[in-house]
């Protein structure tokens, strides 16, 4: 009896959707498995962004993306607007070293360690947030939170509070995660100065599989503060490139 009931037992945990299966997952151990989907090995890509401002004007640039060793190293090249061609902006340690570098003047300037909280190029996204790679677990505490819907999926929700001494411009971050595969589907922001106001949120959508990876094609960053809006489309994007170590130097920002 005991053998045929363990066997029973074995045929149906393996009946069990993932979702029943995974209802004893911590926050830290959610956030592990999105960080393993948003920060790949390495990923060459080509982006345009879109800036709304409050006015309701519009303005556009594109850009070449390379990123390895799981989003620690990044670099952003613009190839439009003509004004924005050839500047270039390489972060490292997960954008707390910053330079930049502008055609015109065929200089390198290495930005203080603050900068990494500033708007890129004006955008609602900060280098924080284009370069922190795997910040989300070593700069914060995921703790789980009652799970939610989301649109037509049911996502865990997870809530990230920055460690004490940690220089992130985010006092906390709510994030909702797909269950069936782990993808974020919605971030929250809240700064340090408006802990209880939401500042920025973010939505990933047109989610395809690329190389084997569920990819947003698109994200919505919207500040709730300013009023303005950006969007980033990925035009394309390809995560088996190899690419060098050499790439991400000072003296590669010239090239």
């Amino acid at each position: 009896m005991t053998k045929a009931f363990l066997f029973f037992s074995l045929i149906i945990i393996c009946l069990m959707p993932t979702e029943c299966l995974s209802n004893d997952l911590t926050g830290e151990e959610i956030i592990i498995k999105v960080n393993e989907l948003l920060n790949q090995d390495s990923a060459f890509s080509r982006s345009r962004m879109t800036i709304q401002t409050s006015s309701g004007q519009f303005r556009t640039f594109e850009f070449l993306t390379w990123a390895k060793d799981k989003g620690e190293k990044n670099l952003i090249r613009y190839t439009e607007p003509p004004r924005a061609q050839g500047q270039a902006v390489l972060m490292l340690n997960n954008a707390d070293d910053i330079w930049m570098y502008f055609p015109r003047t065929k200089r390198v300037r290495k930005l203080a360690t603050h900068a990494k909280k500033q708007k890129i190029q004006g955008s609602d996204f900060s280098y924080e947030d284009m370069g922190s790679g795997d910040t989300f677990l070593t700069d914060f505490r995921p703790f789980r939170l009652e799970d939610d819907v989301f649109g037509e999926h049911s996502c865990f929700r997870v809530q990230l509070d920055r460690k004490p001494g940690i220089d992130s411009a985010y006092l906390k971050i709510i994030m909702w995660v797909r269950k069936e595969d782990f993808f974020p589907l919605s971030i929250h922001y809240y700064e340090e100065d408006y802990p209880d106001t939401l500042s920025k949120s973010m939505l990933l959508g047109d989610i395809r599989i690329i190389q084997g990876v569920p990819t947003a094609m698109k994200m919505t960053m919207k500040d709730n503060l300013d009023f303005t809006e950006t969007t980033m489309e990925l035009l394309e994007i390809d995560y088996e490139l190899k690419i060098e170590d050499s790439r991400f130097t000072e003296r590669a920002l010239r090239e």
